[in-house]
């Protein structure tokens, strides 16, 4: 049986003490310190949650909220619907973003592009490409890295690239503690004009523990997570974008729904789950199976496991 990422137990030491008073240092700034370090950007804030940190970021923009037509995080446009930003779409190759698609949109000044690392989890951004056309156009870039903070290449979440970064902590994100988020910037106005919003979106000292262990870990994570899913690729000749890296694979399939179940059945998990259908905006909008292995405890990454899940995905005509 497969088993869903959990914190490290070094994580849950650290908050358990925490919590029972044995620690009192203060981990919002160690934290915040390490989230500079990783992004490179000079100023940082740990929030309550990855949505709360997508709100500060869109408070701060004065012009539109330009979204990518698939392959994002549906609180994109949640969040700018609920702030009355008008909301743009840009057209991608199944989440993908080609910058050059943005010329024909009429787009306000001070506006921004929000986007994730991976394009539904699955193809890593060209950050440098998107951030070279939004500079030059005055658009800034606002990078959700919730699976794309650690990057040992240094094209996602890096703060030379994209203006504002933020991310997720919740379950299970590469920096996974249960719940809490992050934002970083050089760009100091970011925080002074959101400051009610962080206001509302401050977290503890617990919380900031885990987050302050978990990044230790993040390379070293998503590095694991990153190698499983390319060996996976690798084995599927009909994967989206199978030869980009991602944390999860997704496969076209007109009998989505039936195989997944077949999937679940033969794949079980202990709690919740890493097999999904499409479409979906998170992911790709067209018929789909995704294997979600940014879900999966790293024990579970290892060779022999990935080996099972591509004789079961090859049982169902899915290579």
């Amino acid at each position: 049986m497969f088993k869903f990422k959990t914190p490290s137990k070094k994580t849950l030491e650290i908050m358990s003490k925490v919590a029972k008073g044995e620690i009192s240092d203060d981990f919002e700034v160690k934290c915040e310190d390490k989230i500079s370090e990783l992004t490179s950007h000079e100023f940082a804030k740990v929030t309550s949650s990855g949505n709360n940190s997508i709100f500060i970021a869109l408070s701060a923009i004065e012009g539109d909220i330009i979204v990518p037509d698939q392959g994002g995080w549906h609180g994109f446009k949640q969040i700018a619907k609920y702030l009355n930003k008008n909301i743009i779409t840009v057209k991608t190759d199944l989440g993908l973003i080609n910058p050059t698609e943005m010329d024909d949109l009429d787009i306000k000044e001070n506006s921004a592009l929000i986007f994730t690392s991976f394009a539904g989890y699955t193809a890593e951004q060209d950050t440098k490409a998107i951030s070279k056309y939004c500079k030059s156009n005055s658009i800034t870039t606002i990078e959700d890295a919730s699976a794309g903070i650690g990057d040992n290449e240094n094209k996602l979440a890096n703060g030379s690239y994209s203006d504002i970064i933020i991310a997720s902590t919740g379950s299970p994100k590469m920096v996974n503690v249960g719940s809490g988020g992050l934002i970083s910037t050089n760009d100091k106005e970011v925080f002074e004009k959101s400051k009610m919003p962080q206001k509302l979106s401050k977290t503890n000292n617990i919380v900031c523990s885990g987050i302050d262990s978990e990044l230790d870990l993040v390379r070293k994570n998503l590095e694991v997570s990153l190698n499983a899913t390319k060996h996976l690729k690798n084995s599927m000749n009909k994967a989206i974008h199978k030869n980009k890296r991602g944390v999860n694979v997704i496969i076209p399939s007109d009998d989505a729904k039936e195989i997944s179940w077949n999937l679940k059945r033969s794949l079980p998990i202990d709690k919740s789950g890493f097999i999904t259908t499409c479409p979906n905006y998170n992911r790709v909008k067209t018929k789909a199976i995704a294997i979600e292995l940014k879900n999966l405890s790293y024990d579970c990454l290892e060779k022999q496991n990935i080996e099972k899940i591509i004789n079961e995905l090859k049982a169902n005509n899915l290579h």
